[in-house]
């Protein structure tokens, strides 16, 4: 458990890298990817050469005797909500950093993209129950309490029920909402909740993996412990069937979540705790442009 110099210390390098990244990259990125509801009236000025000639007022111009346009802008009013799983399967990691941590660092940023927006934020925090809700709202400071709870905010459950979590959001938001899972989806039967919120919401998963949890290393005999069951057994890692079976064990989970996914109509990103998240966002945004 962090202390509070500690999580202090850690927020404010989050907010300083989120900073640069929303600023230098992802900002007009997030922007285009999450269209507001609409356009709104601004104001009347006077007509430029290339205006859409649809939008002068005829009768501000009549009045002035040349041309004016109407200017407009868009409403976004969006609300962006960040479903984090919490449960002891996010502690882990081998290489680069934790699933949790990455989590953490990846919500840091969208949550500063949305604010940097306009945009409101809150978070679900989740294990196989509700840890913790904070409601959506605008601003840098709100951004930063976010933060503060991720890093401080830790599961007295080892299990992970994302089915609980969706249908807690979808009985939270009144209005449709931006939605990012972040999770190793190392579970079940949430098919049915999941498409139930993406009718309402636009969904975007984000599956973070450690590289252990998809290739066993040939290290002889081992005793591995099932984080969320407590379950432990010996295993014989320099068997390759016994690789081959764990990683085909990777390849069913991620193809489950794949299907549960593509069939709600939501995406799914794959990240892995040793790579470059900064461009598996940045590609997904200029996708969702074209």
């Amino acid at each position: 458990m962090l202390t509070t110099a500690e999580i202090l210390k850690k927020v404010r390098e989050l907010e300083i890298k989120s900073k640069k990244l929303t600023s230098n990259i992802f900002t007009g990125e997030y922007h285009s990817a999450f269209k507001g509801k609409g356009m709104s009236f601004r104001e009347v000025r006077e007509y430029y050469a290339g205006d859409d000639i649809r939008f002068i007022d005829w009768n501000v111009s009549a009045r002035f005797g040349h041309p004016f346009s109407k200017v407009f802008e868009e409403e976004r009013d969006l609300t962006v909500m960040l479903l984090i799983d919490i449960s002891a399967s996010s502690l882990f990691g081998t290489t680069g950093a934790r699933k949790r941590d990455m989590a953490t660092e990846i919500a840091a940023v969208l949550a500063f993209s949305a604010v940097n927006n306009g945009d409101k934020v809150g978070a679900i925090l989740y294990s196989n129950k509700i840890e913790r809700y904070i409601p959506p709202k605008k601003g840098k400071q709100h951004a930063l309490f976010i933060v503060r709870e991720m890093l401080s905010v830790s599961s007295q459950n080892k299990a992970t029920a994302l089915n609980v979590a969706l249908r807690y959001f979808n009985n939270i938001a009144r209005k449709k909402s931006i939605a990012f899972i972040l999770s190793d989806f190392i579970d079940a039967n949430y098919q049915d909740a999941l498409r139930v919120a993406s009718d309402k919401h636009d969904l975007i998963g984000i599956k973070l993996y450690d590289k252990m949890d998809m290739h066993l290393p040939d290290v002889g005999m081992l005793r591995v412990s099932d984080a969320e069951t407590g379950a432990q057994q010996w295993i014989d890692t320099g068997s390759s069937f016994v690789r081959y079976e764990y990683e085909k064990e990777f390849f069913k989970i991620t193809d489950y979540s794949n299907t549960i996914f593509k069939k709600a109509g939501a995406s799914l990103l794959h990240i892995r705790t040793d790579e470059d998240y900064v461009k598996v966002l940045q590609r997904f945004f200029i996708s969702r442009n074209k």
